[in-house]
């Protein structure tokens, strides 16, 4: 069978991107991937607005990606906080590989770039196609440096 023969209906990257295709989704799973979980939070450091980052939270819980946990901080209303589902954490290759991506071939000489590095070695870590059986790194393996830009 030739791949233009394949009904995209029943493409599995057509599926993905119905559920992950958004910038808004990739980059709130950004945020939670580098600890950013509370609302307030994930909408101050992307510039979303509220009713976009409502939404698109919604639309994540809806579909597995998230888990809302509801917190309380003394004297203030229970608000909640987002956490990346098993599921979820499925993509962190996928928003790596973008970053590393970017890096290579969007970073210019003024802007800052992102490594990832195992932390018991130091040694660089890249987004890569391996076989099943292959020692994988976890995303608690790993630190992430930044660089700013030269000047």
């Amino acid at each position: 069978m030739e791949w233009t023969s394949v009904d995209l209906d029943n493409c599995p990257v057509v599926r993905a991107l119905d559920v992950v295709g958004s910038r808004w989704t990739l980059l709130v799973l950004r945020e939670m991937f580098n600890g950013v979980h509370r609302f307030e939070d994930i909408q101050q450091h992307l510039g979303v607005s509220t009713s976009v980052l409502s939404r698109r939270l919604a639309e994540m819980a809806e579909h597995g990606l998230v888990d809302r946990i509801p917190y309380r901080d003394e004297g203030r209303r229970e608000r909640s906080e987002y956490r990346p589902t098993p599921i979820a954490w499925e993509l962190y290759p996928v928003v790596v590989g973008l970053m590393q991506w970017g890096d290579r071939h969007l970073t210019g000489p003024n802007r800052p770039t992102v490594q990832l590095v195992q932390t018991s070695t130091g040694k660089p870590v890249v987004a890569a196609l391996v076989t099943a059986d292959a020692t994988t790194c976890t995303p608690a393996d790993l630190t992430v440096l930044t660089s700013e830009p030269d000047k």
